[in-house]
């Protein structure tokens, strides 16, 4: 691979996730987004588009196959769309969008021995606006989180402008990312440094004895 960056308890990789994945250890989950989505095209009719860098996704974001889903907890969305086995438990994102189109939800396929979950969010409260084309907003990723509070490390093979890193950041597991496109590699190290610093600024310390927060101690 072609650069690493630790930040916390985050390890992200710069490189192609097929040649990553074989050099990690067992990791308690996979959260991720591949790039392929689902939208409608001008003439209303429901199209299959790839997402950015699609040339080098081809022949692994198209069939998911290689991805254990066995032996490790797994959140994968738009996961419907790959041919995995059939689940019980989807979660899914309802955009609550006034005008009715395909573009109202989007599932993820799980692993997870419950039923199907439903979050409900406008795109529009994105923290901070969108810097990828399937970027999800990180309230959703906190709440898939959620659901596998037992998963202490957790995978995300195509890692995008690194929302999931930051909620595992938030809710203080261990994250390893991979990504191929050097412009959001560099964006998910930003994103995930700045949600270690606000974690780092209202980590509760021990100051004589009493639990005070840094951020109510330098205001004091």
């Amino acid at each position: 691979h072609r650069g690493t960056e630790i930040i916390g308890d985050a390890t992200l990789y710069l490189g192609n996730c097929l040649e990553i994945m074989p050099t990690l250890g067992k990791m308690d989950a996979v959260v991720t987004d591949p790039p392929y989505g689902i939208g409608i095209n001008k003439s209303n009719r429901l199209s299959i588009s790839r997402g950015f860098g699609a040339d080098k996704w081809d022949n692994i974001a198209a069939d998911l196959s290689w991805l254990d889903t066995t032996n490790q907890l797994a959140i994968i969305w738009g996961g419907n769309y790959f041919g995995l086995p059939p689940t019980r438990c989807y979660l899914v994102w309802d955009k609550k969008n006034d005008e009715r189109d395909f573009a109202d939800f989007e599932m993820a396929w799980t692993n997870l021995d419950q039923v199907t979950r439903i979050f409900r969010l406008r795109p529009m409260n994105m923290d901070g606006g969108k810097v990828h084309p399937t970027q999800k907003p990180i309230q959703l990723m906190k709440w898939c989180l959620g659901f596998i509070p037992n998963a202490h490390t957790i995978l995300d093979p195509f890692m995008g402008s690194g929302t999931t890193g930051a909620a595992c950041v938030n809710l203080g597991r261990r994250f390893v990312g991979i990504e191929i496109e050097p412009k959001y590699f560099d964006i998910a190290c930003k994103r995930i440094d700045q949600a270690e610093r606000q974690g780092i600024l209202f980590q509760p310390q021990q100051i004589n004895g009493k639990q005070e927060s840094l951020l109510h101690d330098s205001c004091g």
